[in-house]
């Protein structure tokens, strides 16, 4: 979000790689107070590591400041330093190269949802079609899932056009229904995306449950969807970017948490940005801030709040490895709209990272409405119900996994949202 008055613009491709798997959580319905209502800052003090994070830690660029002291003025200032925010500095740098441009980050450099999602770049080819439809119309809920196909393309370009170091694995990705219900679903559904105009041609099916079996190796499969999907270390493919944008002039302060943005009263269409270490003035600001948006713009509040996500880290057992070990990556379709989704690190190690919104996800969400205050509390490193759901999963779907189960836990804060927001400054877009 930028601070200026809003227009509508539209979002090229490689900016919407913020958000390359938007069907694998399940959205929360709105109407609980106290959900749409919470907001925060980033925490402060100690927080969970993701498995991206534990293998950086000695990365100076988690604690870079270009800068000892913090600037008083620049053209643009963005707020956040995860792939939204290193995105923008990079596009806003291409476009306008003479501008000065300073990144600010509470904590340590993309320690936020980038640094702790579970890798998976999964473009949703049909799947969120009828729900966009009701919300959009068809021609704009085509548009959508087209914009994920291309995020995704140009996502594999750029790594392997610049050689990024960040573990990228490309192959198919699996969508399982697997009962006969979430199968009917998910049939329907596809049928009407095929029948609206939309591209399917790349999509191997199959509804025999026997063959769906043989293909993923789940045991209750129903179907099976294949199509072309990666995974990656989102935390490297940042690092890169940012990387960049520091050769080229913007200006990363990490370890400043901003506490509001105010109109300037020396410039007219200036803006103040304000942190605990001082304040900046700016023409354009800019909001890369995701479940933390409604901490610094209240007329968010109500749309947009922080809600912390479980993410597990399997270790699988001996048994499992090299001939037996998963080789795709998979949307596991459960009933009553959960979902398992499974990156395997076939580039690495060979863990399996699970996220989606498992079945264990409602008693989480219960427990974080009886406790507000730990609505953006990312330190959490297990909820039991959550990792129950991933090890009754694991050992009883997975053909070939035995009875060992290890597993590392963290937490991240996403946004939960009511509507998409994206809003643009007619200033910065009309330059």
């Amino acid at each position: 979000m930028l601070s200026q008055k809003p227009t509508e613009c539209r979002r090229p491709a490689w900016k919407a790689i913020a958000r390359p798997t938007i069907s694998s959580v399940k959205e929360s319905p709105p109407g609980n107070a106290a959900r749409s209502t919470r907001f925060g800052f980033p925490k402060s003090g100690r927080y969970s590591l993701s498995y991206w994070l534990q293998g950086v830690q000695g990365d100076p660029l988690l604690n870079h400041r270009t800068t000892p002291d913090l600037p008083t003025s620049a053209d643009i200032v963005i707020i956040g330093s995860g792939i939204t925010g290193t995105l923008a500095a990079k596009h806003c740098k291409g476009a306008w190269a003479e501008k000065s441009i300073v990144v600010l980050e509470a904590r340590k450099f993309c320690s936020g949802a980038t640094g702790r999602n579970a890798g998976h770049c999964k473009p949703d080819q049909w799947r969120g079609f009828s729900e966009y439809e009701k919300k959009f119309g068809t021609e704009q809920a085509l548009k959508i899932l087209d914009n994920e196909q291309q995020t995704w393309l140009a996502l594999v370009e750029y790594v392997r056009q610049n050689n990024v170091d960040c573990d990228l694995w490309v192959g198919d990705t699996l969508d399982v229904p697997t009962t006969p219900d979430v199968a009917a679903i998910a049939r329907r559904n596809f049928e009407h995306f095929q029948a609206a105009g939309g591209k399917v041609d790349h999509i191997k099916v199959t509804h025999d449950p026997m063959e769906a079996f043989k293909i993923s190796r789940i045991k209750d499969a129903q179907a099976c969807y294949s199509w072309s999907a990666s995974t990656l270390c989102p935390w490297k493919l940042t690092a890169h970017i940012m990387r960049d944008n520091l050769q080229k002039g913007v200006n990363l302060q990490t370890r400043t948490k901003v506490t509001r943005v105010v109109k300037s009263s020396k410039v007219l269409g200036n803006w103040i940005v304000k942190s605990d270490r001082g304040d900046i003035e700016c023409s354009q600001a800019i909001h890369a801030t995701n479940a933390y948006s409604s901490a610094l713009a209240p007329s968010l509040r109500g749309l947009i709040y922080p809600q912390p996500h479980m993410c597990d880290r399997i270790i699988p057992p001996v048994a499992f490895e090299e001939s037996e070990a998963l080789t795709n990556s998979y949307g596991v379709l459960l009933a009553n709209g959960d979902l398992f989704s499974i990156n395997p690190r076939n580039t690495t190690e060979g863990s399996a990272f699970i996220g989606g919104s498992n079945p264990g996800q409602p008693a989480f969400e219960r427990w974080l409405e009886a406790h507000p205050e730990r609505g953006i509390d990312d330190s959490l490193q297990g909820f039991r119900p959550v990792t129950e759901a991933v090890r009754a999963f694991a050992q009883s779907q997975i053909i070939g996994w035995k009875a060992e189960f290890n597993n590392d836990s963290w937490s991240g804060i996403i946004a939960r949202e009511y509507i998409p927001h994206f809003i643009c400054s007619k200033k910065l877009i009309d330059g």
